[in-house]
């Protein structure tokens, strides 16, 4: 299921735009019954993405607002994810996950990024969206220190057609994700 971007209740918490998500789900290859981490989860939308696809979610967040409508849209949606009040990797227990999703960091790349190598699984996925380049550079400097492999890193633009028919792009996206193999 692809969860458009007027399904979710919004406020002032960025979300992640439908075109990223699906880009980060293809990206993760998101899979049934996968054990599923959405680090700074926002609003959620990736989280519930995931969920839609069949994935158990665990999603953390720190941000009172954001936290209230990742709530409100679980009833929304009627979409089960668990909901982790906190900073990551510091309120997380320590398991195994398949997919790690980073939407969030408030400047803990290097710990997430270890966090994240010790909790995936082989074969795991970790991917992150960045607007800076500065986090992006960050982000995949620690995944090669840490030994993920088969990174890849994409720019996603996303132009949206205005009500005089003009494209207006949106902020560009940067997409890197990484396996672990052992």
């Amino acid at each position: 299921m692809n969860l458009k971007d007027s399904d979710f209740i919004r406020g002032d918490v960025p979300m992640t735009k439908f075109a990223i998500r699906s880009l980060i789900m293809a990206y993760m290859d998101i899979k049934e019954n996968d054990r599923f981490l959405d680090i700074g989860a926002g609003t959620g939308s990736v989280s519930f993405e995931a969920a839609s696809r069949g994935a158990i979610v665990d999603a953390i967040e720190s941000n009172k607002e954001a936290v209230d409508l990742v709530r409100e849209n679980m009833n929304n949606l009627n979409l089960k994810i668990n909901l982790i009040e906190g900073f990551g990797p510091d309120n997380l227990d320590d398991k195994t996950y398949d997919k790690i999703f980073v939407g969030g960091s408030r400047g803990r790349i290097k710990e997430i990024v270890g966090f994240a190598y010790k909790n995936l699984s082989k074969g795991g996925i970790i991917c992150a969206s960045f607007v800076t380049l500065k986090n992006a550079g960050e982000f995949l400097e620690d995944l090669k220190k840490e030994g993920f492999s088969e990174v890849e890193v994409s720019l996603a633009q996303i132009s949206n057609m205005d009500k005089l028919g003009l494209l207006r792009a949106e902020n560009p996206i940067f997409i890197i994700r990484g396996e672990k193999n052992d």
